[in-house]
């Protein structure tokens, strides 16, 4: 063998053994790596139980019993809480079993189109998902929120820029429909309406949402239209118009019928509403006495079946009933007054909301004026995020205050709706 031949298989066999020495060292690191992933892997699917010491479907069930306004410190018991608490198998376990609980959705001025939520039981209010549009720096109003099919549906209305600056802007009337699962916790867009509107009236009657109603470009007087939406087909569908156009109008579902009523209502010679029956899909004319007008944006709530209850803000805050037989109204009370610490007497405030949950009835946030006689003798503007409520059904009514609105909640209240499980 040749000098050259001997150097080659020297070569080559040492270029073997280093192969299989780098071989041996890369096969145990793979060895070592794979067990340490499999131990890893192994008791990341060793089965833990969401409630130790009980059956998974008893725990679920016990979770989903849970009222909304706990979520939030049910999330940070663990992560396996916070997993199951955020999953469709969660939502879709209390949907299948109609466990919403009870909820007060609130929207103010101050919130920037940000909606937040009320849990009575839990006494916590927490916001909402930011709400989708393509407006989300104007303001919204002149829509109406109403609760059906275990959901919050926000209903047209007029989007204008904040800034007073841009006040040469025309709002931007819509015909969109939003709505809110509670139980998945999302927004999402449903069908529009066929015809824009703003300040218009809207009432839930048997599962349905009438419209009528209301204001857009293209309508100096007001609008005569009218429609209804099915949220089992998501359609809407044209209705037989009013008889007569109304502009800014209050929807009011009394006996299985939408009263719509106009800005003039309270007034002695314009006490008429016109009122659609759903059965023949007719409308007539009434002629009614209602002691409220629309400066009260949420001024009217039914309790049970047929119990009215009304909000007169014409300097007394007056909280009124109606007597269904006769058609006369009383007063069952008024809404206190605003102790602010640092004013030496009780205002009243102006702007709030009025809801009705439960069988009790809500006056929330709302503006007041403060009195400053050490700065030259002005008003200072207080907006406020305090919660009352009372039960009618007990008089003198008593009021209690709930916990406050989360910030930056407080101020005139824009929206306003309840639902109840």
């Amino acid at each position: 063998m040749s000098v050259l031949s001997i150097s080659l298989y020297s070569s080559f066999s040492s270029f073997i053994a280093l192969t299989k020495h780098k071989m041996c060292i890369h096969f145990h690191t793979i060895h070592a790596t794979a067990f340490t992933f499999l131990n890893v892997l192994s008791r990341e699917f060793v089965h833990q139980p969401i409630i130790p010491g009980l059956p998974d479907d008893l725990a679920l069930r016990c979770l989903a019993k849970v009222s909304h306004g706990y979520h939030g410190a049910l999330q940070t018991v663990s992560k396996s809480w916070r997993r199951l608490l955020s999953s469709s198998d969660y939502a879709n376990y209390k949907a299948k079993h109609g466990w919403i609980g009870d909820w007060l959705f609130v929207l103010t001025e101050r919130s920037h189109n940000h909606w937040i939520a009320y849990d009575p039981q839990a006494d916590i209010w927490h916001p909402l998902p930011k709400i989708p549009t393509s407006h989300s720096c104007w303001q919204h109003s002149g829509f109406s929120s109403v609760c059906v099919s275990n959901r919050l549906l926000v209903i047209g209305g007029s989007y204008a820029p904040h800034d007073p600056a841009l006040s040469h802007i025309k709002p931007v009337i819509t015909n969109h429909v939003l709505q809110f699962d509670p139980f998945k916790k999302q927004w999402t867009t449903v069908a529009s309406m066929q015809t824009p509107r703003s300040h218009f009236a809207c009432s839930v009657i048997s599962g349905k949402i009438y419209v009528a109603g209301g204001r857009n470009s293209s309508s100096t007087s007001g609008l005569k239209l009218a429609e209804v939406y099915d949220p089992l087909t998501d359609r809407w569908e044209e209705l037989p118009p009013m008889r007569h156009p109304q502009m800014d109008c209050l929807g009011l579902s009394f006996k299985c019928k939408l009263h719509v009523l106009n800005d003039l209502v309270g007034l002695a010679d314009r006490n008429r509403s016109e009122v659609f029956n759903p059965l023949n899909s007719t409308w007539c004319i009434v002629e009614d006495t209602w002691p409220f007008s629309r400066a009260m944006q949420f001024s009217v709530q039914v309790i049970g079946d047929a119990q009215v209850y009304t909000v007169v803000d014409w300097g007394e805050s007056l909280i009124k009933t109606r007597d269904n037989e006769k058609g006369d109204w009383y007063n069952v009370g008024s809404v206190p007054s605003i102790i602010l610490s640092d004013h030496y007497r009780p205002v009243e405030a102006f702007g709030y909301g009025f809801a009705a949950l439960k069988n009790k009835l809500y006056v929330l946030g709302g503006t007041a004026l403060r009195w400053e006689e050490s700065r030259g003798g002005r008003f200072d503007i207080r907006r406020l995020d305090v919660v009352r409520v009372c039960d009618p059904s007990v008089t003198p009514l008593k009021w209690k205050e709930t916990r406050p609105m989360c910030r930056p909640s407080c101020g005139s209240i824009l929206g306003c709706a309840s639902l109840e499980e």
